[in-house]
């Protein structure tokens, strides 16, 4: 099967406010320029319900890469700084995992990162990141909302997802939202 040819995932938002974490997803899958699925769950709660993660790219090949950090959490006693970094390593330099076309979003209760196949580890300075095709829109809509609302974490991520499925067409509305509760963590 050619590169063209791989089911993407697209648009995956996280944003830290008022004490909480919120990771959330659209539910659409293409393949080249149809849409093969419209309620993908992208998001998944790892390591003991203690780290979000969310997925953008080659659904297999993030999968495999989500089975990783998962390990990485376990060997790093869920550290997710250690995890994060030492996938990032592992991504860059195996052969075999260099060629995965993938990204992931994550965060725990203290960080937020987004992992990529060049060895990057990136957190932000304001808790919000977003990655995939819708993710430039899904940010500056959570950006805004952040500054300008008194929405909960939730609600900026469900919000600003939707704003972003209104202008990318890789994006959709059925949208799917994680929290962690960094009170409690």
């Amino acid at each position: 099967m050619s590169k063209s040819n791989i089911f993407h995932g697209t648009t995956i938002l996280s944003v830290r406010h008022k004490g909480s974490v919120a990771l959330g997803g659209d539910g659409q899958i293409t393949m080249q320029d149809a849409i093969v699925k419209s309620n993908a769950r992208k998001i998944r709660k790892i390591y003991k319900g203690r780290v979000l993660l969310g997925f953008a790219g080659s659904v297999a090949d993030a999968m495999a890469l989500y089975e990783k950090l998962e390990a990485k959490l376990e060997k790093y006693n869920g550290n997710l700084a250690n995890a994060a970094a030492d996938l990032a390593i592992d991504w860059r330099s195996d052969r075999i995992l260099r060629r995965l076309d993938a990204m992931l979003a994550v965060s725990d209760a203290e960080n937020s990162y987004i992992i990529s196949g060049n060895g990057d580890v990136i957190s932000s300075e304001d808790g919000i990141i977003a990655i995939g095709s819708g993710g430039n829109y899904a940010l500056s809509a959570a950006k805004a909302l952040v500054r300008h609302s008194n929405l909960t974490a939730v609600e900026i991520v469900k919000e600003s997802l939707k704003i972003a499925s209104e202008i990318c067409v890789y994006t959709n509305d059925q949208i799917t939202v994680e929290e962690l509760d960094s009170n409690k963590s």
